[in-house]
């Protein structure tokens, strides 16, 4: 996604709240670090073959990584990724949370949070 190469997200299901707007990027190990975000553009909702004939010349991924997140699922959400900043010093979210876990899918911060109030 840092390289551009990547135009959306890929998702196999998809938050509920309306009102996200920005998505927050954790890298894992051995980063640890909140290191990028993006504005939601539109959500495509479709099956994975048809997602992949859609975006996969900009998906980033190989067709074989793809194909293997999406094994067993009839349907994936395809999130379009507009206005990607880099963060020059990564967000360390372990002490903005002790209890910290990264997220496997995705987690909400909310407005009041201490990493959403660094980024402000």
């Amino acid at each position: 996604m840092m390289r551009k190469e990547k135009h959306y997200e890929f998702r196999k299901s998809m938050f509920t709240d309306k009102n996200v707007n920005r998505v927050y990027i954790y890298t894992t190990a051995p980063v640890k670090m909140i290191t990028a975000s993006f504005r939601i553009g539109k959500i495509e909702k479709a099956p994975p073959e048809v997602l992949w004939k859609r975006f996969g010349h900009v998906a980033g991924i190989s067709e074989e990584e793809f194909f293997g997140y999406y094994r067993n699922t009839a349907v994936g959400y395809a999130i379009k990724i507009e206005d990607l900043q880099t963060f020059d010093e990564p967000i360390d979210p372990y002490s903005a949370y002790p209890n910290f876990t990264p997220p496997q899918s995705f987690q909400y911060i909310h407005s009041e949070n201490a990493i959403q109030e660094r980024l402000c």
